[in-house]
């Protein structure tokens, strides 16, 4: 095709284009960018896991991100996204089971979003695997991994969907109350929280955690260096996960969400890194990585509900919290991530956050809930915010625990003891993530090898060139 003729049919095709349809194909095009930002966040998830986790524990972390990304997927088009966004009933949706239309107006929580439906359910199938991810931070190093595979479908098929559409997608909590959640301080990470600690309670602790004396001991993850990766990437993946809650690009609405969601991170970072210091004389390095995720989770629920000036008060305070709730959750469970405090005691804040400092003119423009005490003087929207925490909490820990306790009963939660001292790995995978380091390998050298007999005798210097005596 010659230059010309290309260039008169895009004159065509842009002729006949529409602003409605341009606007769609914009919108559509943000929905689908800020869902990739969002879907690079198990990398995250990932390194994130591998780096607090020992050698022998780190290659199952891998098939365990890719199993349950797979199973989301699958359950969240079958009937998930359905019972999330399908109508507007109290309880769950009620229709749109295998993405079976293209028409909008049939889940009206979104409708308000000319992004066409099928980049809506890629959009909100990213946050849903996002809360699974987050439920298997406290099962590191001792969980069996069939247990992935069974509860992830449970999860991706009913629990996150139902208990999303009470705030996502126009049920009770929403329509009746107002409750705001902007982008899942409750809806992603208190969900996955919760199913983590419930997991946790029927688990128990990896071998030699507390000592007879009941002190927990440190058992350090393997490498650091993967946890500063994982932050860097999940604080990227936020890039989508709140300014991409807007659902649209036209307006420039989603820039304000993200300055936002920057400043709470880095108010997190420095807030826990202050903490921290102040109770060890140390920078510690996990406890940064742990406060920039307590900051961006925290201000995940009120980024479309807040000014510029409260993010950073909202991001420090969650800092100052994660640090003081590893501490003293330690004490007690073994989390190995901080799972429980980043994203439960820090989602939990988030939320009640908007209760604060929700701008009434943003509750306005969001039509959901009124504005916060700070504005109004009125604990209400306070007193919602946390009907909605104990609401989602309550019937997630119920359901869950239901759910591995009959999983421990049949199938069993965690590996034999002796499993257990020589990894998951091999256990569970028949591998190693770093096999060089527990058996040898054809070509690889252990060992440096033995230093030469002697040193090679120097070349005589040419004649002219050497120092006079």
């Amino acid at each position: 095709m010659t230059a010309p003729v290309a260039a008169q049919r895009l004159a065509v095709m842009l002729a006949a284009t529409t602003l409605p349809e341009v606007i769609s194909a914009v919108d559509t095009t943000w929905v689908i960018v800020a869902g990739v930002l969002v879907l690079f966040m198990q990398a995250g998830f990932m390194f994130l896991e591998i780096g607090f986790s020992r050698q022998k524990n780190v290659g199952t972390v891998v098939p365990k991100i890719l199993a349950n990304l797979s199973i989301c997927a699958v359950c969240y088009w079958t009937i998930g996204f359905a019972l999330a966004f399908g109508g507007a009933g109290w309880f769950a949706g009620t229709h749109g089971a295998f993405l079976n239309t293209s028409n909008g107006d049939l889940f009206p929580a979104m409708s308000f979003s000319t992004a066409t439906v099928s980049s809506k359910w890629f959009f909100q199938f990213v946050f849903c695997a996002t809360s699974l991810a987050i439920v298997w931070g406290t099962t590191r190093e001792r969980i069996k991994f069939g247990v992935y595979l069974i509860y992830a479908v449970v999860f991706s098929a009913l629990i996150y969907p139902i208990v999303s559409h009470w705030i996502f997608g126009g049920g009770w909590l929403a329509s009746n109350f107002g409750m705001q959640d902007f982008a899942g301080s409750t809806v992603v990470h208190l969900i996955g929280a919760t199913g983590a600690l419930a997991v946790l309670l029927l688990l128990g602790p990896r071998l030699g955690k507390y000592g007879r004396d009941g002190k927990p001991n440190v058992i350090p993850g393997h490498s650091m260096p993967f946890v500063g990766l994982s932050v860097t990437i999940l604080w990227l993946g936020w890039q989508g996960f709140n300014p991409g809650s807007t659902l649209g690009a036209i307006g420039g609405r989603f820039a304000d969400v993200l300055v936002v969601t920057n400043l709470a991170a880095a108010a997190g970072v420095l807030g826990a890194m202050g903490t921290i210091y102040l109770v060890t004389r140390t920078f510690d390095i996990g406890m940064s990585a742990n406060g920039a995720i307590a900051g961006l989770v925290a201000i995940t629920a009120p980024s479309g509900y807040v000014n510029f000036w409260a993010a950073p008060i909202i991001g420090l305070v969650a800092g100052i919290l994660v640090v003081f709730s590893v501490i003293l959750i330690d004490r007690k469970l073994d989390d190995p991530v901080g799972a429980l405090s980043a994203h439960g005691v820090a989602g939990i804040w988030g939320t009640l956050s908007c209760g604060i400092f929700t701008a009434p003119a943003l509750a306005k423009l969001n039509g959901i809930g009124e504005g916060g005490l700070w504005y109004t003087g009125s604990f209400h929207q306070l007193l919602v915010q946390g009907l909605g925490i104990a609401a989602a909490f309550t019937s997630v820990f119920v359901v869950s625990f239901v759910v591995f306790f009959v999983i421990k009963a049949t199938y069993g939660l965690r590996v034999k003891p002796d499993e257990e001292r020589y990894g998951l790995d091999i256990v569970e995978h028949g591998m190693w993530g770093y096999p060089e380091q527990f058996m040898p390998v054809p070509g690889s050298e252990y060992h440096p090898p033995a230093a030469p007999a002697q040193r090679p005798r120097p070349r005589p210097v040419p004649v002219g060139l050497g120092s006079e005596a």
